[in-house]
């Protein structure tokens, strides 16, 4: 190869910060299937939050650059110039957890009417070990006439994007790259370093890659279910969970893992994968699929917990007007994908309880369609019988929340992070 040509499949919470990265040392045409979401990044506009404006539009270029810079478009044909191709789609579940690779298939197949000889594919999207060479890697071979490692080649390299965190960019994290063959997990690898100031690891293959990334997120699942378990026993105990969090904390080598919600669209899914290819070879992944269970209960055990605790104040359940502050997955991001707070939501509505959401950071519209849930961006002026701080968003923080309650409500911290006094947490 000479020229360096990028193609970014997928601009979203992934694709769109590699993609103006690259942009910054190469010519680089950006594909997404969404018209209105060109639109915006063409006008310099990133509605997930995670480029700021300036930074996009130093590399948003009007048409394909030569040299270097940044072209989005929805018109697939543009991609054909390109040598490098960087799939970045979602991997998501099911709604009975099994692992949906639709996305990757739907780019593998558009990827493979533009490859040519000596292209190169690199696949990002957490899955488990061999979907890019079993499955992706076949649609490639089917769509283009092309042999694998003859004509075109594969490489893979982990996302490690943390929505919402804007001082481990993606430039400042570490990189696993692998190829199809030794000498092109050098290319791969050469490509990442040449602009991830972090460093990268070249792994010996692509499985162990793929690997590697899915017990990442496995880990962290598996942590937080431990300390949510810890979260339920000592609320029957009436011990304080941060309390004791803390205190072990002051040995070296003790993790610091927080009780709480688990969604989004890597700890929350990322588990399921690995299960999924661990009982394909007759094992069942014990400890993995019971933190996916502990986990994926906290937001009726939350729902439940607030309703005992307004029982106990002598509130009643049914009416009562209850505010869920934030519905988004995390603090500080827009991203609403899998979130579990929808499930502390339908939990209380499951009491008839009068139920209003504000959230400043997600988009009600977005909301309304991935999860048919109304939400509001504005402060409401009612008062409330009770509030359940879901998500630490920063404007929460700075919010006196006795002060948008009855006499006689209650305060329900999800986060533990509020500093006053509390009748509820986990």
């Amino acid at each position: 190869m000479s020229i360096v040509r990028i193609g970014i499949i997928g601009l979203g919470y992934v694709g769109l910060p590699l993609a103006r990265l690259f942009a910054t040392k190469y010519p680089v045409i950006g594909f997404d299937i969404n018209p209105k979401r060109i639109s915006e990044l063409q006008s310099g506009i990133d509605s997930t939050l995670e480029v700021n404006k300036d930074d996009l539009k130093e590399v948003i270029k009007d048409q394909p650059p030569s040299k270097i810079g940044l072209f989005c478009t929805d018109n697939q044909e543009i991609l054909k110039d390109c040598n490098y191709f960087i799939i970045t789609v979602p991997t998501p579940v099911d709604r009975i957890n099994r692992p949906d690779l639709t996305p990757l298939y739907k780019s593998s197949e558009t990827v493979g009417q533009f490859l040519k000889k000596g292209d190169i594919v690199i696949y990002e999207s957490t899955v488990y070990p061999g979907v890019t060479e079993d499955e992706c890697i076949p649609v490639l071979e089917k769509v283009s006439g092309l042999k694998f490692n003859e004509d075109f080649f594969a490489g893979y390299s982990p996302e490690r994007v943390n929505p919402g965190d804007k001082k481990h960019t993606i430039d400042k994290i570490l990189k696993v790259t692998a190829g199809s063959t030794p000498e092109v997990g050098k290319k791969v690898d050469a490509l990442y370093a040449s602009v991830i100031t972090a460093g990268t690891h070249l792994a010996s293959s692509i499985k162990v890659a793929e690997a590697s990334k899915v017990i990442e997120n496995s880990q962290r699942d598996i942590n937080i279910a431990f300390v949510n378990e810890l979260a339920k026993i000592f609320n029957l105990m009436d011990i304080d969970t941060h309390e004791v969090l803390e205190a072990a904390s002051t040995k070296w080598n003790f993790l610091p893992f927080k009780p709480g919600l688990v969604g989004g669209h890597c700890i929350g899914i990322d588990p399921y994968y690995l299960a999924q290819k661990a009982q394909e070879f007759g094992y069942h992944p014990g400890i993995i699929l019971e933190g996916r269970r502990m986990n994926d209960g906290m937001g009726k055990y939350v729902s439940s917990e607030v309703v005992k605790l307004m029982l106990q104040h002598d509130l009643k359940v049914k009416g009562a007007k209850i505010l869920i502050l934030g519905i988004a997955f995390k603090e500080n991001c827009p991203d609403v994908r899998n979130t579990k707070v929808v499930d502390v939501i339908n939990g209380l509505k499951s009491y008839n309880a009068d139920i209003t959401i504000y959230d400043p950071w997600a988009e009600p519209a977005e909301v309304l369609r991935e999860h048919s849930i109304e939400t509001t961006n504005q402060i409401p002026t009612d008062l409330f019988d009770a509030v359940v701080l879901a998500v630490s968003h920063n404007e929460f923080l700075t919010l006196d929340l006795r002060a948008m309650l009855k006499p006689g409500g209650v305060l329900y911290d999800v986060k533990s992070v509020y500093k006053g006094k509390v009748d509820g947490r986990l």
